[in-house]
């Protein structure tokens, strides 16, 4: 589990086609410390296992499927990228909770700067606008924000400057595609009701 408090801004120093996989090797220093084989790190919010790991380099494979769901397919040599290890039990929740599982992706339509933070607007599938609503958690690109406003097919999120400065989101323009997990707990919710309702009949 993570937590979507991003721990460093890394880099993607090489990409490999496996042919229905792709290996990616990431530049790291924080999140490689201790690393070990078979250890879990979010890349822009999708929860992969470390293959090898050396110096401040680690190593994942990430599969088709992942590849097509999420924008990892989109990231080339000197793409930066957001890095967290998975949260220790009893340690605190900075943001809340992520699985590290993509719901979709969404792309970034506009952007707002202001003097003290920035309003980004994002686009939003239909089948996730459910699950977004004001003053709700979004995960975009494994970064934990609140929404400001939600649309019917997009919305908003205020950054603050450490946002803008430690994250990709200090670097996106509008047309790229950013990685998008909803609050799990609304899923789980939905699921419950439907349940509750289907047994009532």
């Amino acid at each position: 589990m993570f937590t979507g408090i991003v721990e460093e801004l890394g880099e993607v120093t090489a990409v490999e086609n496996l042919g229905d996989a792709s290996r990616f090797r990431l530049r790291g220093p924080v999140v490689t410390e201790g690393a070990q084989h078979g250890d879990s790190i979010a890349v822009n919010g999708v929860c992969l296992t470390v293959v090898d790991h050396e110096g401040d380099e680690f190593t994942a494979d990430v599969m088709a499927e992942t590849l097509k769901r999420s924008s990892l397919g989109v990231l080339t040599v000197g793409s930066r990228v957001n890095l967290e290890r998975p949260t220790a039990v009893g340690a605190r929740l900075g943001g809340h909770i992520v699985q590290g599982h993509v719901d979709g992706t969404g792309q970034v339509l506009a952007r707002t700067p202001s003097e003290n933070w920035e309003i980004v607007k994002i686009s939003l599938p239909a089948d996730l606008a459910r699950y977004v609503v004001e003053k709700g958690s979004v995960t975009v690109d494994g970064i934990s924000l609140t929404v400001v406003e939600a649309g019917p097919d997009f919305f908003t999120v205020s950054l603050i400057p450490t946002t803008l400065d430690l994250t990709t989101l200090g670097h996106k323009q509008p047309g790229d595609p950013v990685n998008l997990e909803v609050d799990v707990i609304a899923k789980y919710v939905e699921r419950l009701l439907a349940a509750g309702q289907g047994a009532g009949k």
